[in-house]
This record gives structure tokens, C-alpha cells and sequence, in this order.
């Protein structure tokens, strides 16, 4: 992919002496915006602001006062100030925390629970006193919550207010738990939850039913007096209320606009969670733009999009009426500019995913040769080879290819408790009517039946406040290996050798939040590629995964592939093509192959998702979209190929798009 493109500003503010980067979207964006390219460069970011303040404190003789978040957001922040105290030295003595919310009822020692969370992440890691350590209580009895609340506050305020305060931001645009209704001057109070954010919450519960509808939080008051607030979103799931946070108008349904009033606060997000802010999404439309191909390709897709008119029938008024004068000027005219950018869109559709032999393939995504090409498909959970891609899986098979499909992690945690009993049964039964089992794994399991219905009938009177046992997890994993290489079937894959499940140890905690990825992870995934020798990886590029497991996978990849990168063959043989999961599809303007394909071909893929039954109805964690997986894949493929439709191309029954990875 080509780089960024430089985009050149105009503003009606006074011109600094140098061009100075604070004031350049401050009509649009009401919150200072600091971009990384990725979350983990910009929680390091973060965790080095907190513990320069920490120093400068200690070296003034006084305490610092930390407003703490708990959710994914912050935790590399907290992995970082831990790595900084364990390497560096840095103390946390005079720090004095206060966290946001706890969910309300709660017991500290439970799994879910908010305490657990920052002791894991944070506490028991670092030298803190335990005194100094405030999180609201989630056992209280309900009648002496508002007094506890209202002390909670004035423990805040005699400190002196919180100096640095971290927050996320969720879904319904809540910071801390303040809900769309919360009030500016609210205090720390009992609130109710927002259906969605208990939704959201099921990753950490796994049914929706056991999640608390109620928490304790912070105010947006006490929030509001921090000195220094820092926002953090990561990933292209947060993207859409980021910009209703940051460029809409203040309302106490986004909670979180409120932060525009605050004189201090800063967003810090990674460049997957600004896709929808205007100076990313439509950079044309705030100032002066340096009109490269990518950027011209970009702007006459998003122009037929805007008017509805296919790409050869957009003239010049079209442009002129939609703020894209500057783009004809520098190109003379539309007519060319048109053709240029139907080619370049048509060339990215192939039915040949793996490249067609004796054919010119200047203009193809794939190369002619090899013929027949060593493909790779590696699948973060047991079910996204043939959700994401199953249609261009089946074809690469049906034309002949070497594909191996490595399924990077079990998917043991995704699996409900009464699909686990069912099989956990049929074992039982099985072992009655042989006797015994000639397989040594499955003897073991079986071994084992009596533990786990003790341990399921423990967790389900505790509301699963339990994390699996290993037993357990191994029946679970065993539940969607099955399942896997029946959808893998179901495409046309029948050799065992090139089923590869790989069960990368970051995934194996049990829980929805993972080990951080480590070398024991990149060494497994580089060595099937080792192995393999790929002319193609096909791999997963959405992060807008909600639980972050794609992410992690395909960061396993890039390192795999970075420690590869002197040998030859990975040097001018092995294409990296991206997919996206069952969340969102690539902008139109970033696809480089749309693979076609027919009624009969969906239904094939239709198919495989089906043999994936512990996933369908309603997996443990659907994420933010409550439709099933096989739906969710078939209206992004149609959705696809009506986007190329109205774009003035051929009418295909779905498509499945895919982006290719060159930088190594």
C-alpha cells in the first residue's frame, strides 16, 4: 500500500510563524487528536506522560492522584508502567488511585470484577500502597450506597482532585458507566446500564443474563476536575462514536462530548479508530489536498457513492457541486479521470484468486505463475476461513492450488457450558458401550467427565464466576477442531496433512482478555510458513475484532513474516493478502481483489458456516451486531458486489474483498 497521503491545510485562525499542528482541525475537532499508528506505541505514549508526572511529584515531595479505567483500553498502558517499575525503576509510592466504576452487585474476588482486573493488570505487579488504592465497593448494601458515594467524591476532592485521569470510551459514547442521559454536574452515583454496554459486556460474562444491570461511577463532575484527561480509543469498532465524541455537538446522549469542554483533555488513538473523522474519511473537504493517485482513485469512488451516479456517467458539475473543483483542475478533465478510475476498480475483480495460468496479468491482483501456488490461510479462530473468505477458499481448492488452512488459536472460550455437557455425555456413554478408548487423548478426557460435570454444576451455581478448567477448555477446543475441518470440507479441503491447528498459547487464560502475544506465539506461526514456503498468506486484517484476538493473530503473522523476510523466497514469492472478519468489509477504495462469485457458490459457503453449531444461533460473544455469522457474511458480500453494481460495474451475486500487505 502506497503511504499516507500529505495533506496541505487552510484555517482562518492567525497563522503561527510555523505551521503548528494544534491549530489545524479545530473547527472540526473539538478535542486535540494525537494519532499513532498503532495502540501499543500510543499506550506507551501515555504510560510515560503518567510516569514523568509520578517522578516529578516524588521529586516535589508530594502525592499524585491517578482517576484509573479498567475495559481493554488501558491495559497496555498498565502493561507498560509495570514493565517501566519492574526495569527502570519506577516507583509507586506516592501514587494515589481512584478508580472509575465497579459493576453493582460484585464481589471483589470475582472474575468480572473491577478490583481482580487492576490487582491482575496493575496493583500486584508494582509498589503501591494498598491504602492508597480506592475502587468503588460492589458489595455494599444497596441502602448505603449514596452515602458511600457522596464520600467517594469528597475523598477525591480532599486529595486535592485527580491530576491525570484515564477513560474510554464506550459504545453508547459512556465514559466511566455514565450513560446517554447523565448530566454534566452528575456526582458518583448508582447508575443503571445501557442495554448495549451490558451487550458489550458479554465478552467478559459470557451470557448476557449474568451481566449486572446496574454499576457504581465515577461522575462526569469529578471527572470534569481532573487537571490532565487522556481519552483512549483503539480500533475501527470505536471509530464511529469517536467522531460523534469529537466532532459532534455537546449532548448528554454522548456523554463523552461533555470532554470537549474540559481545557486539558486529549484523545490518543490509533489509526483504525479515526476512519470515520472527516480530515481521514474525506480529507478533501478541510483543506488543500496533494492529489496523488490513491488519493484521486479515493475521491471519484466516494463522489459516485455521494451522487449515486455510476463512475462514466460523473461529469464536471458533479465534481464542482460536491467540493472537488481542485481535483478537475489538476487532472483537465473528468471524462479521462472517469476511465482511469473504472479500469483501476475493474481490474480488481478475478475469479482466479490464486492467479490464472497463461494469462497477461499485468492488470491482475494475483500473478499467472506458478500455476498451481502453496497458499496459506490462516484462520484466528476456528470459524473465519469460511466466514470471512469461504467463497475465494473453495475456488482456490476447486482451481488446483496447495492450500493449508492453520487455525491460529482453539476458540475453547467461545463455546457454551451446555454444548460442552453434550459432548461430555456422549463420551460417557461412548466409554460405557466400549469399554474403553483406543485413543489416548479421548481416554483421557474421558477420565475426566466426572470433574467436569462437577466443575460445570460448581459454575453454574456460582453464575459463572469460575474461569474453565483445563479439562474443560480441551473438550471445548476439541468442540470447534471438529467443527473446523467439517467447514473445511464443506469448501472442498479433504487432505488431514494440510489442516494445521496451531493453538497459539496468548489465547489459553481461559478468559476473553489474553496473555500479551510472545515469541512462543510468532515461533509456532514462522514455523509453519517455514515449512510451507507460501507463493500466498491469506490472513485476517479486521480490527474491528471487538475481543482484539485478530489483531494479536495477525501481529504473530507480520513478526513471523519480519523474522522471514532475508530468505528469497519470502522476499519475491509470498503475497500477503488481507481479509476482513464478520464485523466490517474494506473501504471501497482499499480493496485490490473483490472475488465474485454465484448463488450456488454462496450457498456452499452457507454450508460450512453451518458446521460450525457451537457458533451459530447465538455464540458466547456475537460482539456489537446480534445477527448470526452466516448472515452477517452474506449481507457483506451482497453489499460488496451492489457497491460495485452502483459504481457502474457488472452485477455479481456477492463478492469477498481483500487488500494486500506489501512493506516487509
Amino acid at each position: 500500500m502506497s503511504g499516507p497521503t500529505r495533506l496541505y491545510m487552510t484555517t482562518n485562525l492567525p497563522k503561527p510563524p510555523k505551521r503548528d499542528l494544534r491549530y489545524q482541525f479545530r473547527d472540526l475537532e473539538k478535542i486535540p487528536v494525537k494519532v499513532w499508528e498503532e495502540s501499543a506505541e500510543a499506550s506507551a505514549y501515555v504510560a510515560q506522560s503518567i510516569a514523568l508526572a509520578i517522578k516529578q511529584k516524588r521529586q516535589e515531595n508530594e502525592n499524585i492522584i491517578l482517576g484509573l479505567a479498567t475495559g481493554s483500553s488501558p491495559i497496555q498502558v498498565y502493561n507498560e508502567l509495570v514493565r517501566m517499575h519492574r526495569e527502570e525503576g519506577l516507583s509507586f509510592q506516592n501514587v494515589i488511585t481512584f478508580n472509575l466504576d465497579e459493576y453493582y452487585p460484585m464481589e471483589p474476588t470475582a472474575v468480572q470484577s473491577y478490583v481482580r482486573f487492576m490487582n491482575e493488570y496493575l496493583f500486584d505487579k508494582v509498589d503501591i500502597r494498598p491504602e492508597n488504592i480506592h475502587i468503588p465497593d460492589g458489595t455494599l448494601p444497596l441502602e448505603e450506597v449514596e452515602d458511600y458515594c457522596r464520600e467517594y467524591d469528597k475523598k477525591i476532592e480532599d486529595y486535592g482532585g485527580i491530576d491525570i485521569q484515564i477513560l474510554g470510551i464506550g459504545r453508547t459514547g459512556h465514559i466511566g458507566f455514565n450513560e446517554p442521559g447523565s448530566w454534566l454536574e452528575s456526582p458518583t452515583r448508582l447508575v443503571r446500564l445501557d442495554a448495549l454496554t451490558r451487550l458489550d459486556a458479554t465478552k467478559d460474562f459470557a451470557n448476557e443474563e449474568d451481566v449486572p444491570y446496574r454499576a457504581i461511577t465515577m461522575g462526569i463532575k469529578p471527572i470534569m476536575q481532573a487537571k490532565v484527561i487522556y481519552l483512549l480509543a483503539w480500533g475501527q469498532h470505536k471509530a464511529p462514536i469517536l467522531a460523534r465524541a469529537l466532532e459532534g455537538e455537546i449532548s448528554d446522549q454522548v456523554p463523552a462530548t461533555f470532554l470537549q469542554e474540559h481545557p486539558r483533555t486529549r484523545a490518543i488513538v490509533d489509526r483504525a479508530a479515526v476512519e470515520e473523522l472527516t480530515r481521514f474519511r474525506v480529507p478533501w473537504k478541510v483543506g488543500l489536498c496533494n492529489w496523488d493517485d490513491d488519493l484521486s482513485y479515493r475521491a471519484v469512488l466516494w463522489l459516485s457513492q455521494q451522487t449515486g451516479v455510476p463512475i462514466l456517467k460523473l461529469t464536471n458539475e458533479h465534481y464542482s457541486e460536491n467540493g472537488l473543483q481542485e481535483l478537475i483542475l489538476e487532472k483537465q478533465n473528468s471524462y479521462d479521470l472517469n476511465i482511469e478510475v473504472f479500469n483501476r476498480l475493474q481490474r480488481t475483480i478475478t475469479g482466479w484468486p490464486g492467479g490464472k495460468a497463461n494469462a497477461d496479468d499485468e492488470h491482475r491482483p494475483e500473478r499467472a505463475l506458478p500455476a498451481k501456488k502453496r497458499v496459506i490461510i490462516f484462520s484466528p479462530h476456528p470459524d473465519d476461513d469460511v466466514i470471512s473468505m469461504g467463497a475465494t477458499f473453495h475456488r482456490l481448492v476447486e482451481q488446483g492450488h496447495e492450500v493449508h488452512v492453520a487455525y491460529q488459536t482453539s476458540g475453547n472460550i467461545a463455546v457454551h457450558d451446555h454444548d460442552a455437557l453434550r459432548f461430555v455425555e456422549f463420551l460417557d456413554e461412548f466409554s460405557a458401550s466400549k469399554g474403553q478408548f483406543s485413543d489416548p487423548l479421548i481416554a483421557e478426557v474421558a477420565k475426566k467427565t466426572k470433574k467436569i460435570r462437577k466443575f460445570l454444576e460448581k459454575k453454574n451455581k456460582e453464575k459463572n464466576d469460575l474461569i474453565d478448567i483445563p479439562e474443560l477448555r480441551l473438550v471445548k477446543g476439541m468442540i470447534r477442531r471438529g467443527e473446523a475441518r467439517a467447514g473445511a470440507r464443506a469448501v472442498g479441503l479433504t487432505d488431514e496433512k494440510r489442516f494445521h491447528f496451531l493453538d497459539l498459547p496468548f489465547y489459553e487464560s481461559g478468559r476473553s482478555r489474553k496473555k500479551p502475544l510472545g515469541p512462543a506465539d510468532v515461533k509456532i506461526v514462522r514455523e509453519l510458513i517455514e515449512k510451507v514456503k507460501p507463493h500466498q498468506i491469506f490472513a485476517a486484517g479486521d480490527l474491528a475484532d471487538p475481543h482484539g484476538t485478530h489483531r494479536i493473530c495477525l501481529n504473530a503473522i507480520l513478526l513471523a513474516r519480519q523474522e522471514l523476510k532475508d530468505q528469497q523466497w519470502m522476499k519475491k514469492d509470498c503475497y500477503l493478502w488481507l481479509y476482513r472478519g464478520a464485523w466490517m468489509e474494506w473501504p471501497i477504495h482499499e480493496i485490490e481483489m473483490a472475488v465474485p462469485f454465484s448463488p450456488d457458490q454462496l450457498r456452499t459457503k452457507r454450508r460450512a458456516i453451518f458446521m460450525h453449531q457451537s457458533q451459530k444461533d447465538r455464540p458466547p460473544f456475537p460482539g456489537q451486531d446480534e445477527r448470526e455469522f452466516w448472515v452477517r457474511a452474506e449481507e457483506r458480500n451482497r453489499e460488496t458486489a451492489d457497491i460495485y453494481r452502483g459504481l457502474g460495474l457488472a452485477e455479481y451475486e456477492a463478492m469477498e474483498a481483500f487488500r494486500r500487505m506489501r512493506d516487509l
